[in-house]
């Protein structure tokens, strides 16, 4: 067996609260042992805030056991109410199906979910089958109401108004991790701190029918040293999918890290030993830089492949070192040539690219002398931009010190 999972897990930062955490270290030395998370299929692709989830399951697998992805579905249908203080939108089975689709396949990036070292599997399988009437028999009777008013996630939302399709979410994840308990020797749950409850709910489901013993795990929400909710930038959320993040827009999410996230994310974030992320953040400041050029590396790397991750590495080296834009991993805005023929406001071509959601957006960065273009400075918001100022058949939008954005024209 390699190195002890639940030690390696506390040893990087992931583990927030631990049901029975004694016994914890003992259960992952002594067996093969499965355990599973749950990710849910709302979109047709995931993001940087289930990476911590993800990496977990991976650093499972490496460490010599089974993990288990499981896909949401039939959960889906319904909604988990954690951490929402509305009711989510109603999804259809053809579209949890397309987005459960996008899903395993991105991850089976990160581990191997071969059948034998590590499942994948879809609860829509055995949720939707079910019988009602039997359901609420056999497995609702060992559900208090009273109980499940005292969870976090059901008392937030008492006050804007939780409904009884989501009032059902806690027993349909019990009865999954019962499921996967009896069908695959699953003996953990883990996920987010906001999932604590419905862990705890499943291991006394599995005490209560099978006599059995289980245990949870939950991941603290990872907040930057700013206390900003990890993932979340100016333009939404960072994808897991290159088609609605470039593997060069992720680089950069990456190595834009403040200096005080540094360490903690180069343990959460990449497969290093934790002796040579010592090493690499010593260093302050300026100097910091190659630390970070190691996080992006290896976190692009992990995502999106290592040709890709060099890929950006060298766009970005060349940008910050003031080389030129010669990479085609640059992301790249398409605009009618035609809007330039008469001249287009410089404000306005910044939304046009997609650099900025809105136009007073657009004029109050411009106002702030943080935009340039073919490497002069936008003077005004309403400065023009004309046929000739094209060079190369592209512009160049430079926004801030580090974002840069390549304008082809159809």
């Amino acid at each position: 067996m390699a190195d002890n999972f639940y030690s390696l897990l506390k040893e990087r930062g992931f583990i927030e609260q631990a049901t029975e955490a004694d016994d914890m270290e003992s259960l992952f030395s002594q067996q093969k042992i499965s355990a599973y998370i749950g990710f849910d299929p709302t979109a047709e692709s995931l993001h940087v805030g289930s990476l911590v989830p993800i990496m977990a399951l991976a650093h499972l697998q490496r460490t010599g056991h089974c993990p288990i992805a499981l896909v949401g579905g039939g959960t889906a249908l319904i909604g988990d109410p954690s951490g929402k203080k509305e009711m989510r939108p109603v999804l259809s089975h053809e579209k949890i199906r397309h987005n459960a689709e996008g899903l395993k396949k991105q991850l089976a990036r990160y581990m191997i979910l071969d059948g034998k070292q590590g499942l994948l599997l879809n609860n829509m399988d055995w949720l939707v089958p079910l019988n009602y009437i039997e359901f609420l028999r056999d497995i609702g009777r060992h559900f208090s109401v009273n109980r499940m008013l005292t969870a976090e996630s059901v008392r937030q939302r008492l006050e804007t108004g939780l409904s009884f399709i989501e009032f059902n979410y806690q027993l349909l994840q019990a009865y999954d991790f019962l499921h996967l308990f009896s069908h695959h020797d699953c003996v953990l749950q883990m996920g987010g701190a906001d999932q604590w409850g419905n862990i705890v709910a499943g291991i006394e489901l599995i005490r209560r029918m099978k006599g059995g013993k289980a245990y949870g795990l939950t991941f603290p929400l990872i907040v930057t040293s700013s206390g900003e909710k990890m993932g979340k930038t100016a333009k939404g959320a960072v994808w897991l999918d290159p088609d609605k993040t470039s593997p060069y827009e992720y680089y950069q999410f990456w190595i834009n890290t403040d200096d005080q996230d540094v360490r903690r994310f180069l343990a959460l974030f990449t497969f290093l030993p934790l002796s040579h992320i010592e090493e690499l953040t010593q260093k302050e400041g300026a100097e910091l830089r190659s630390a970070k050029e190691v996080l992006a590396l290896e976190a692009t790397a992990i995502t999106h492949g290592q040709a890709a991750a060099q890929k950006a590495q060298e766009t970005s080296r060349n940008l910050f070192y003031g080389q030129g834009p010669e990479s085609e991993a640059m992301p790249v805005s398409r605009i009618s040539k035609k809007k330039l023929e008469e001249g287009l406001e410089a404000y306005v071509l910044l939304v046009e690219a997609g650099a900025c959601q809105t136009r007073s957006e657009a004029r109050r960065l411009i106002a702030q002398g943080g935009v340039s273009l073919n490497d002069s400075r936008i003077g005004s918001f309403d400065q023009k931009v004309y046929v000739n100022d094209i060079q190369g058949d592209t512009l160049l939008l430079k926004i801030g010190k580090k974002r840069f954005i390549k304008i082809i024209f159809l």
